[in-house]
């Protein structure tokens, strides 16, 4: 008698191992996670990727555990391979355990090393205490640090997410929160031991703390929400620092056009707001651009859209919030932005209408001296191309971190007729100096004319016309595309962030 097995019976092993990893915590915790209006982690990335490109690594680690807390693998998001991880809240908390912190350590080792994408789906409560963490193991955050500037991270946050976990977040370039999403150092009964605070986690790091904060960047209803717009938000990279951006086909809504509208909507009076978003929806592609933080330093808007169907980063002043005045919010978010675009070669188009840096006691507490010189930063040492236009005003440091200096190697500088620049607005120095009413009209009336002056000294490339903006940006960009006749490659980066 042989003790051999058949295949048979080898398989069916396998089958039977494999459907308790796919019964995750089981049919009464999946249900009772469903129940909130969640899905559950494979049914995640289900909805994330496209339909049956999900191939699945890491099974059978965690031994009785299924798929030890975290579903791992890879598949394609618009035909395009990404690496995905998804926590698995139904199996004991999606806790991390030193076989799921090697999954996810995977994860990253491979995005990089296959340079694709890496998308993280947090709901868990961090490490789980089983003692085996200590001594020298490599951790998850290392292999995810080296994604940074080299593939597009995202994070979307279903549920709580405490701990080493939650620091996925702020380590991602993007990081999207659910309506049901909290995220935090540690959960509420940490803190009631540690501090003796009793806080909900709604109130420690749900939406309404993380997203003012700046933590979280965009909040999405549902789970199906957040997946959707990191699939929206993936359309506009590369899919690693080695490649550059894909460009639509050429069409009629990526030519050129002229923009009469932006007459009606940009007053000439400078005293007058408008909203900078409905400049976007006239100079872009079309109104389906995705903005990032938008209620986080609201005096900036960050968005990415399509310029003749390229995709580029827009950095736009924001009239109706603080007259466009840049607070520290807002150039702590710029900074970000501005550096993950020229991280992965978008083109940045600066929109510039601002008064200049938030002035007073509460901006200056607020540092917002440091994060303009960390936007000014970013936006010096971006590689990628640069485009700027000055619509109204731009003075001061103000000008400078939206790109209006001189030798910033921007493809193309543009004003309107009428712009005023300067270190500060005359108002502002008649004030300052205690001017006479004649000298404050003389003041007033060479404030007008800044933009004719600076144009013949060429302050910019050429003043033009609201009308003719969107091709004055799409000819300049067509142009600098053609610079790139080598292979795209990572930015190295030697600058300290202030």
């Amino acid at each position: 008698m042989t003790n051999a097995r058949t295949w048979d019976e080898t398989l069916t092993d396998l089958d039977r191992r494999r459907v308790r990893v796919q019964a995750m915590g089981g049919p009464e915790r999946v249900a009772k996670h469903r129940g909130k209006g969640k899905l559950d982690a494979r049914s995640r990335i289900e909805h994330l990727l496209d339909p049956g490109t999900f191939q699945e690594f890491g099974t059978l680690v965690g031994g009785e555990v299924a798929a030890d807390a975290i579903v791992a693998g890879s598949g394609l998001i618009h035909g395009a391979p990404v690496m995905v991880g998804a926590e698995d809240f139904t199996t004991l908390a999606g806790s991390i355990a030193p076989g799921s912190n090697s999954k996810r350590y995977r994860l990253a080792e491979l995005a990089v090393r296959n340079r694709v994408p890496l998308v993280m789906l947090l709901e868990g409560a961090g490490f789980r205490p089983t003692g085996d963490h200590y001594g020298r193991t490599p951790t998850d955050l290392l292999a995810q640090a080296r994604c940074s500037g080299r593939v597009p991270m995202v994070t979307g946050v279903l549920g709580a997410s405490a701990g080493h976990g939650a620091l996925v977040a702020p380590v991602a370039d993007f990081a999207i929160m659910s309506r049901q999403g909290a995220i935090f150092t540690a959960g509420p009964p940490v803190v009631k031991v540690s501090t003796g605070e009793d806080v909900s986690k709604e109130d420690l790091g749900g939406p309404d703390v993380a997203v003012p904060s700046g933590l979280i960047h965009n909040l999405g209803e549902t789970d199906e929400a957040v997946l959707e717009e990191i699939r929206r938000y993936l359309s506009y990279f590369p899919p690693s620092a080695w490649s550059y951006p894909p460009s639509a086909p050429p069409s009629e809504a990526t030519g050129p056009r002229a923009t009469p509208e932006l007459l009606g909507l940009i007053s000439r009076d400078n005293r007058r707001t408008y909203d900078m978003r409905t400049v976007l929806d006239v100079v872009f592609d079309d109104t389906d651009w995705f903005e990032v933080q938008p209620d986080f330093g609201e005096a900036i808007i960050c968005a990415l859209a399509h310029l003749g169907g390229h995709p580029v980063a827009v950095v736009a002043n924001q009239p109706q919030v603080l007259a466009g005045s840049i607070d520290a919010d807002a150039a702590d978010k710029a900074a970000h932005f501005i550096t993950v675009a020229d991280s992965f070669h978008l083109p940045i188009v600066f929109l510039a209408d601002n008064p200049g840096m938030l002035p007073g006691s509460e901006s200056e507490q607020a540092g917002v001296l440091r994060s303009g010189a960390r936007m000014f930063v970013a936006q010096t040492t971006a590689t990628t191309m640069k485009l700027h236009v000055t619509l109204r005003k731009a003075y001061g440091f103000g000008s400078m971190v939206m790109s209006l200096i001189s030798f910033d190697n921007q493809v193309g500088t543009f004003a309107y007729p009428g712009a005023t620049m300067g270190a500060m607005s005359a108002a502002a120095l008649s004030n300052a100096s205690n001017a006479e009413q004649d000298l404050a009209a003389s003041l007033r009336e060479m404030e007008l004319q800044a933009s004719y002056h600076s144009a013949q000294h060429m302050g910019f490339d050429e003043l033009i016309n609201p009308g003719e903006t969107r091709n004055a940006l799409l000819l300049s960009l067509q142009r600098g595309l053609y610079a790139r006749q080598a292979a795209a490659e990572p930015v190295v980066r030697a600058a300290i962030m202030p």
